[in-house]
Order: structure tokens, then sequence, then C-alpha cells
């Protein structure tokens, strides 16, 4: 059985377990990393140097980096091109959103995750928090206009693309009440769709934490 290394809470780790709901694949998780320690530990270095989370064992096969696990597991376990199309276009348009996800949307939304979420109200940057939403937001405008009259990300169905970007946008919504975010009609609509899918539901749409 596969298995997963990694806290329920961390958005990488859940990228992971929605797409193992996505392809009906069977793991077992085993916490790691903050609360729960073990990922500085020799044994789990020893599978990943970085001491991050998540990573898989999958048989004998060792991998880190949670894109790189979703792509594996979807050209391993996937049926049909199931969640990361073979299509060299369609291929190529999904793995754009993949690495823009960790270049550019995960660097900027990240310090305002932790700001709001992870850090007491006392001693938050309001203000400097406040401008780095802005940031994120003007990132989530992009994708909005991208799915002007798209039901999904790239090729007209589910993919990785939406799986990740959704796990994302699940912290953003969350933030309700917190940020001045702008209406996005297309976000929204999208958001409103990918947010019904069972693995999310189950694995990303809990409290922020």
């Amino acid at each position: 059985m596969l298995t997963i290394w990694g806290r329920a809470n961390s958005v990488n780790v859940q990228k992971v377990l929605w797409g193992c709901e996505e392809l009906g694949l069977p793991f077992q998780r085993i916490d790691a990393g903050m609360q729960f320690g073990g990922n500085n530990e020799p044994r789990y270095l020893a599978m990943n140097p970085n001491g991050r989370v998540p990573t898989i064992m999958d048989g004998d096969f060792v991998l880190w980096e949670s894109n790189s696990i979703l792509r594996y597991l979807a050209m391993e376990y996937g049926k049909a091109g199931a969640l990361y199309p073979a299509g060299p276009k369609v291929r190529a348009s999904v793995d754009r959103w993949l690495d823009w996800s960790l270049s550019t949307l995960q660097p900027a939304e990240r310090p305002v995750f932790w700001g709001f979420v992870r850090t007491p109200a006392a001693e938050r940057d309001v203000a400097r928090l406040t401008a780095e939403a802005g940031v994120v937001a003007g990132l989530w405008r992009m994708l909005d206009q991208h799915l002007e009259g798209r039901d999904y990300m790239e090729g007209g169905v589910f993919t990785l693309a939406d799986l990740v970007l959704g796990a994302y946008a699940r912290r953003w919504f969350g933030l309700d009440g917190q940020i001045d975010r702008p209406a996005l009609p297309n976000l929204e609509r999208w958001y409103a769709q990918v947010s019904e899918r069972a693995g999310f539901r189950q694995y990303v749409a809990a409290p922020l934490s």
C-alpha cells in the first residue's frame, strides 16, 4: 500500500491526499512535520533530505515534492490520462499551472496564510499583511481572467491543475472576513465547482489551521 508522510493540515499533503481520492488509490498516512516532528530524524531525512512533507513510498519507490508526486500517481494509476492528459499541448498547459503554483502563487500566499491563520492576532503586522494580500489578489485575478468561458483550467476536464490550484484557493477563500477580497466571478464559479468533489470535501475543506 502507498504510504504518505505528512500532516493533514499541510496544503501540499492535502493535494496528494485529494489526488489519491480522485484516483481511487488506497493509502496509509503517517503524521509528520510541525507539531508531529519526525521529519528531521535520520530515517526520514534518508528518504527526503529536505526534511519537508509530503514524502511517499510506493513499494520501494520513494518520492518527494507534492506536484511531482501527483504527476507520478496520475501516470502510474490514472486511467486514460485521468487528471494528467497525455496530449503534449494540454499536458504542458497543466504543467504550467503546477509550476506556477510553486514558483509564483505559493511564495506570495504563504506569508498571508501564516500571518492570519498561524500568527496570534496581537502579533500580526496588519498593514504588511494587507499589502501582501493585495499581491495575492492580483494573482487570483489573473486566474479569474483565464477562467472566462472555461469550466476547468485546461482541456475542458478536471485535471491536476484544478486540483492543485483548488487546494490553494481553499486558503484564499478561507480568509473570508479577514482580508478585502475583490469580486472574481469566474474564480468563484470554478471554486464552487471543484470544492464539491469528494476528495476536496474529505481532505481540503477542513477549517484552516
